[in-house]
């Protein structure tokens, strides 16, 4: 960094909260510790039983570490911007929330589509499904969706990396790439493109798997019983509801990162602006822990085992 660059950068969005911080911080603290609770809970619910080790709920396992990863990302620098007294935070920390929040999104939207494949390899191919999703290809598919978006978007960091920054104000409640880009001491909309050009490669490949998969269930739900058909879809809903749940989020920070919404009041701005990291995160665990039988019932195992132990 030269001397032209801002070494901090005011959070101005926080400007709006002044007046209920102090209540706003103790809703964030337990979000997130209702986000490390319930995602813990559900992971290690999943890792100590064997018979749960299938590929579906090691993808529900992957999830949950995904969301603890970016919860702990946004969460703890939100209260720790809340109680301080000018709303700033170092260019260094800034650019890493930056990576942390990125890699986040991108690897959750790989996830879903992982679980939307297996969903379509259990409804479309039964006899075929432990051969289709085996443990080498399931191991494969994980390191994929770990490896894609983290090498990905780190290519594209590497260009924010070189900025230098000459503004200092950011209008959110944490760091995005595209606030980094306006705040940049030279024209630096190639990056925006480049950035545009990266959602697109992020998000087609997966959206396509996902939109096949259930293009193929619905082919052949359609060919099933109404019993076979009702419980083919019971297995999709937990999936189809938290990929709902994301889209609707992300496509949220996205509009207002590349658009102009200052018509639209503060206050739902900074909602809309956290769905995507705040919601799925609470969101999952429960579709997937409640939605599914099996997982379900050593959730309730593991928290009442005491109580369903025989006594001596």
């Amino acid at each position: 960094m030269d001397n032209t660059t801002a070494l901090t950068f005011t959070m101005t969005a926080y400007a709006v909260m002044e007046n209920s911080k102090h209540g706003l911080f103790v809703v964030f603290l337990l979000l997130y510790l209702a986000h490390i609770a319930l995602n813990s809970l559900l992971v290690a619910v999943i890792q100590k039983n064997q018979q749960l080790h299938q590929p579906m709920n090691v993808f529900t396992c992957m999830l949950s570490i995904n969301e603890l990863y970016g919860s702990t990302a946004l969460l703890p620098a939100i209260m720790s911007v809340l109680i301080s007294e000018n709303y700033e935070v170092s260019a260094r920390w800034c650019m890493a929330q930056v990576y942390f929040l990125h890699t986040y999104a991108s690897a959750e939207f790989c996830i879903l589509a992982l679980m939307g494949y297996d969903r379509y390899a259990a409804i479309c191919h039964p006899l075929h499904y432990h051969s289709i999703m085996s443990h080498t290809k399931t191991i494969k598919l994980i390191a994929l969706a770990a490896l894609y978006p983290t090498i990905l978007f780190g290519c594209f960091y590497s260009l924010t990396l070189r900025l230098s920054f000459c503004g200092k104000v950011i209008p959110k409640l944490y760091c995005v790439n595209m606030e980094l880009v306006k705040n940049s001491c030279s024209n630096a909309s190639y990056i925006s493109i480049v950035g545009l050009l990266l959602i697109l490669v992020l998000i087609i490949p997966q959206l396509v798997m996902i939109v096949f998969s259930y293009v193929q269930i619905s082919r052949v739900c359609w060919k099933l019983s109404r019993d076979s058909q009702s419980n083919a879809l019971k297995t999709c809903i937990p999936h189809l509801l938290s990929l709902l749940n994301y889209t609707i989020g992300s496509l949220f920070e996205i509009i207002q990162t590349r658009f102009n919404m200052s018509h639209v009041a503060a206050e739902l701005r900074l909602f809309l602006s956290l769905y995507f990291v705040v919601i799925p995160p609470l969101a999952n665990p429960v579709l997937y822990g409640l939605g599914t039988q099996i997982i379900r019932v050593h959730v309730l195992k593991l928290i009442f085992r005491h109580k369903i132990l025989p006594t001596k």
